[in-house]
């Protein structure tokens, strides 16, 4: 399967067998940023209008951007090492709080260093609208810590009553490959003055080098959350060759009445490899995986361009493509589209529909149209890929069924 052009600015036409088009049109939110590597679309201002939250690991500074104008704002600085984040209304009042692992690394900077003395989590206390916009820093609350915290998921997990949030290291200071604790934390009784959130331990004997986490709201029987997570266990087809196991990142797929009918992956860690991971039809219980695209070789430290995945509805048919981010550099960089014609048989096209690094993609209907659009944020990580120009792209979906 090729690679295509993005779509033309005029508005597309029906492909053979009735497929959409995917037709986005992209603008820049902000560029030329020092670092890149997060990104989010917390409603911040409370409005209903989806903004975006964006930041690197050097600079520890966390700045958002207001739908509709894009103005950039900071919203703390002196944080350091900030990697994983995600957001919720975790006071119940003003738009959302964030929530924000940080302290990742020691001296060396890598994956090999972890900070005996970090992986810590704080949220970030929402000041209201007319303080957000005046530049008002938020407050912070610590939530707890565990060592090389790296990615965390802000929902219902164990229970409805409380806001909880799940974390989850990327190494231990042992090894790279040490096993890791998944750690649960959940909202005491006022979040305003605890001074941290309660913990326990949900697992810590299975899994290594978690590197990504999608949320998945509803999908366990009760109707709590359920998540769907990338680490080192599993594909082992790269090893020899890169020594990093299983995916890299990881995100489901809605098709006909099935929330989660297929999974869609980037492997293994800082991969370039796209695999479908889709329920078999005559064995319950049982996956098939099908390999899409192969982009670039591993570098010298084992890495490929492949870094973010995620899934949602974009042409409107009720069932779930899927983006992949491809950090770089050229000619393997941007965001490609992949959507299901036969996923029982492992049957995607595909569309490059972004030309800029892309570290982290979200998706959301930030121009009100009602449908879903997408944005990203380039990967500008020392010691890893740094873009040689970093910025966050906003891509409005022209797409129409």
């Amino acid at each position: 399967m090729s690679l295509t052009s993005p779509a033309p600015a005029a508005a597309p036409e029906r492909a053979a067998a009735d497929i959409t088009i995917p037709w986005f049109s992209s603008s820049t939110v902000t560029d030329f940023l020092r670092d890149g590597y997060w990104l989010e679309a917390p409603d911040i201002t409370g409005d209903g209008k989806p903004d975006l939250f964006g930041h690197g690991l050097k600079a520890g500074e966390l700045y958002w951007y207001e739908n509709p104008t894009w103005e950039k704002r900071l919203l703390l600085d002196k944080i350091k090492e900030p990697v994983g984040a995600d957001f919720a209304n975790i006071t119940g009042e003003h738009g959302d709080d964030y929530v924000i692992s940080y302290q990742l690394y020691g001296p060396g900077g890598t994956i090999h260093h972890a900070d005996p003395e970090g992986g810590k989590i704080d949220w970030l206390e929402n000041p209201g609208p007319d303080a957000v916009r005046r530049g008002e820093r938020w407050k912070r609350h610590h939530v707890g810590r565990a060592i090389g915290m790296h990615r965390l998921r802000v929902g219902h997990f164990t229970r409805h009553d409380r806001i909880q949030i799940l974390g989850f290291p990327i190494v231990a200071v042992e090894s790279v490959h040490s096993v890791l604790p998944i750690v649960l934390f959940t909202a005491p009784d006022d979040v305003h003055t605890a001074e941290q959130w309660d913990m326990e331990v949900v697992n810590d004997n299975q899994f290594r080098m978690i590197h990504g986490v999608a949320r998945k709201p509803g999908l366990a029987p009760n109707g709590l959350d359920g998540i769907l997570m990338a680490s080192d266990e599993g594909e082992h087809s790269q090893f020899e060759q890169t020594t990093f196991r299983g995916s890299g990142d990881v995100d489901g797929g809605r098709i006909g009445d099935d929330p989660l009918a297929y999974v869609a992956t980037l492997e293994p860690f800082h991969g370039n490899t796209v695999a479908v991971y889709v329920k078999d039809p005559v064995s319950p219980g049982s996956w098939n995986r099908f390999l899409l695209d192969t982009y670039g070789e591993p570098n010298e430290n084992g890495e490929g361009p492949g870094h973010s995945v995620m899934c949602a509805d974009f042409d409107g048919d009720g069932e779930d493509e899927f983006l992949i981010g491809l950090r770089g550099p050229q000619p393997w960089q941007g965001a490609v589209y992949y959507k299901a014609i036969d996923a029982a048989r492992g049957i995607f096209v595909k569309w490059k529909v972004g030309e800029e690094s892309t570290a982290r993609i979200v998706a959301a209907d930030f121009t009100g149209t009602g449908s879903m659009d997408f944005a990203t944020i380039s990967y500008s990580v020392e010691h890893y890929f740094v873009a040689p120009r970093a910025e966050i792209t906003l891509h409005t979906n022209n797409t129409h069924p």
